[in-house]
């Protein structure tokens, strides 16, 4: 089978990695792929939102199996214009239909969703530009510390947390009317503030059937302790210690199986990953957001523990065999560290030469920022650059085997939080 994987993130080199252990895999095409994806299959120059060269390509090449790893394209309707052009039609394709990939490209939506299908959530209310009034109205009757949420996709960035009531109002004026986030913040989501502890859950579907993938935990701000701006994720910890078994029921019944079945309900056609991001609040589930792909670098993580053919896996989504699908998980763990810029999230300097060890069984190295220049050196050409994920037979040794790793790998001005699982591991002890 020939496969063409769009994306060029780590989430893709770990996807790629995976998909070229199956004995499934005759070619892999990766749209545009990394310096990483290139020495493991073939990246191609299209751009990962031009449908029309996309579909001439998946015809030139025989394409078997299309996986869509970011939700830009996903967003913007990729897999319903394959399905419209005769074409492309009959090729499988993994990634939901641009109404489902609403529910990440709008935070209303997800939100109105959650409550058709009786999902546990947060308290919100929306409003537009020309309500400003009435959202601050709005705000003086809620409880500090609030969230504040642009409606539309804003790269990672577009979450506020308020903790006063006059920061709240300032913030809803910049997000509305100033536009801060540009088009995203038309319409600003205000919600609860949860406090608890949060995990991400990882759901393969096919539109009817579903299997759980490993959980895992994620680390946003730039700075140890969680402290700094946002980041699009600076590591990863799977499996999670307090998501048990007894709690992962509940995940199951009361989140999981309700989201399938209201798509089904809804008529949604989803054939791909759910990303849940769901909080644990004093041991029930409760819902921050949907994404509608595979996390990054949760992604890095995850799928070293998925012991199962992963190509069978993403064959079974996209042509709605899942129900037949073994899906097999190790009991190891996995923690991902990423390095990234310095400066990121802010600016950075590019086009710094990598040094970087071989990979071996216990620590791998996925490339996401990295690119080849003129003479073939390695170097950063992105904010976040490379993910190391470490595993082992217990936390602390996959902690080890990442952070020995990273300690082998260096470029001028690089970063990584040297805190990545310590809050887990305090949990164990």
């Amino acid at each position: 089978m020939n496969i063409l994987l769009l994306g060029s993130g780590g989430r893709e080199h770990a996807f790629a990695w995976k998909i070229v252990q199956s004995s499934d895999c005759s070619l892999l095409y990766i749209a545009p792929g990394n310096a990483g994806t290139a020495e493991i299959a073939t990246n191609v120059d299209l751009g990962i939102n031009d449908f029309a060269e996309i579909r001439a390509f998946i015809v030139a090449k025989k394409i078997g199996l299309v996986v869509v790893g970011p939700e830009e394209p996903l967003v913007k309707g990729i897999t319903d214009d394959l399905k419209y052009h005769e074409e492309t039609c009959d090729v499988p394709v993994v990634g939901p239909s641009q109404l489902a990939a609403t529910l990440e490209g709008s935070k209303d939506f997800s939100k109105r969703f959650m409550q058709r299908n009786n999902i546990p959530t947060a308290s919100y209310a929306t409003f537009k530009a020309n309500e400003l009034e009435a959202g601050i109205a709005y705000l003086e009757t809620q409880n500090l510390p609030i969230v504040l949420k642009a409606d539309g996709l804003a790269a990672g960035k577009g979450v506020l947390i308020c903790q006063t009531l006059q920061e709240a109002k300032d913030s809803l004026k910049e997000m509305l009317v100033d536009k801060k986030f540009g088009v995203a913040s038309s319409k600003v989501v205000i919600e609860e503030f949860l406090t608890g502890i949060e995990l991400s859950v990882f759901v393969a579907t096919d539109g009817n059937t579903y299997k759980i993938l490993p959980e895992a935990k994620d680390y946003k701000r730039i700075g140890e302790g969680d402290t700094g701006l946002n980041t699009g994720g600076m590591g990863a910890v799977s499996p999670v210690i307090f998501a048990d078994e007894a709690f992962m029921k509940k995940v199951d019944d009361l989140v999981v199986k309700p989201t399938v079945e209201g798509l089904v309900k809804e008529n949604i056609d989803y054939k791909g990953f759910i990303f849940i991001g769901l909080m644990n609040l004093d041991g029930e589930p409760k819902v921050i957001e949907y994404n509608v792909r595979m996390g990054d670098p949760e992604t890095e993580a995850v799928l070293p523990r998925i012991e199962s053919d992963f190509l069978g896996l993403l064959h079974a989504i996209g042509t709605g065999t899942l129900s037949s699908y073994e899906l097999k998980i190790s009991p190891k763990y996995a923690t991902t560290v990423v390095m990234v810029s310095g400066g990121y999230p802010g600016s950075y300097e590019k086009g710094f030469t990598i040094s970087l060890p071989e990979s071996n069984e216990s620590s791998m190295i996925f490339h996401a920022g990295t690119i080849r220049n003129e003479v073939g050196e390695l170097t950063n050409h992105g904010g976040r650059v490379i993910a190391v994920t470490g595993t082992g037979n217990n936390l602390q040794e996959s902690l080890q085997n990442a952070y020995s790793t990273v300690e082998k790998i260096s470029w001028e001005n690089s970063n990584f939080r040297k805190d990545i699982g310590l809050d887990i591991l305090k949990l164990t002890n």
